[in-house]
């Protein structure tokens, strides 16, 4: 089965807002397990559903359990690990204390960057059986979770930059679109 590729900064599909799922079907599941498939093969823990193009209201993440981050925002310790397709998420809950940490983001290949989050958040989703849950995380389940609910809103990466951070990306910007063919 064919798998959409992974939108890069530029594509307007990054943009978009998710509409919600009315209901968790066999086509659904489906598109969770595609997600995972294209998260593994691109060595990430989390995907939206806007960075393969669709607009629907899912994410899915593996977060590696008791994952430490290496300075990069990326884990360290790959442990034992649980997928998980998030679907209608929403945010119900979020702790006052905050974490600065680098992010990476696969629509963003080798960019990473300092983003402020919540360090615990509570979050409230149907699971792959149309079930609804309530997780509460910290650490980097947190930080993945809010990372992909922005995917979700239309917020990407860039936009938790800093002024002169977003100067030095969009010098990197320009080298990446001319080697990788970005259309503006």
């Amino acid at each position: 089965m064919a798998t959409s590729p992974i939108c890069t900064y530029g594509n307007p599909a990054l943009r978009r807002h998710s509409k919600r799922i009315g209901a968790v079907t066999d086509e659904l599941r489906a598109l969770a397990d595609r997600m995972l498939g294209m998260m593994y093969t691109a060595e990430g823990i989390g995907l939206a559903a806007e960075q393969i193009g669709h607009t629907e209201a899912i994410f899915v993440l593996d977060v590696p359990a008791h994952a430490d981050l290496d300075g990069q925002g990326r884990p360290n310790n790959p442990g034992a690990t649980m997928p998980q397709a998030f679907i209608n998420p929403e945010i119900i809950g979020a702790s006052e204390e905050t974490a600065t940490a680098d992010e990476g983001c696969l629509s963003f290949p080798g960019l990473y960057t300092p983003v402020t989050r919540s360090a615990e958040v509570v979050v409230r989703f149907l699971d792959r059986a149309g079930h609804e849950q309530v997780l509460n995380a910290k650490g980097l389940l947190a930080r993945a979770i809010q990372h992909e609910l922005d995917h979700l809103n239309g917020v990407l990466l860039v936009d938790h930059m800093s002024p002169v951070a977003k100067l030095k990306h969009a010098l990197l910007f320009r080298k990446f679109r001319k080697e990788n063919r970005v259309e503006k």
